[in-house]
């Protein structure tokens, strides 16, 4: 059994960059696929990016695409999200989440089992 925790959410001006954490504990999560999901008030549940159990394999949502980098440092068991050239629309919790079944990143929330309590981001304009 594996637990993940975010970190690193906050205020950020539009243009701007941050970045993000999520920490495994328990079971190693190193083997794992994980990934990083947002959810702002109103709207469902939105894939962002993916990473293979290597970290070879990446998979972004295109709203995203060229500006977040999801990586992963294995003996840290965690996870980062780094974003850059934020704008309002970013604006949502973000969680992290481990597909601890499956072996391949999944852009579909019901393929992963393990869910972080979230980390606020806010863009301002």
């Amino acid at each position: 059994q594996v637990q993940v925790v975010e970190s690193g959410g906050g205020m950020v001006q539009a243009g701007g960059s941050s970045r993000l954490s999520c920490a495994a504990s328990g079971r190693t999560s190193s083997n794992y696929i994980m990934a990083w999901f947002r959810q702002a008030p109103g709207n469902e549940r939105e894939f962002v990016a993916g990473i293979s159990r290597s970290g070879e394999l990446t998979n972004y949502a295109n709203s995203v695409k060229g500006r977040f980098t999801i990586s992963r440092d294995n003996a840290k068991n965690t996870v980062y999200l780094q974003m850059n050239s934020l704008n309002p629309e970013d604006t949502a919790v973000y969680y992290c989440a481990a597909r601890t079944r499956g072996a391949i990143v999944t852009p579909t929330p019901a393929g992963y089992d393990v869910w972080g309590q979230g980390t606020p981001v806010t863009v301002s304009s």
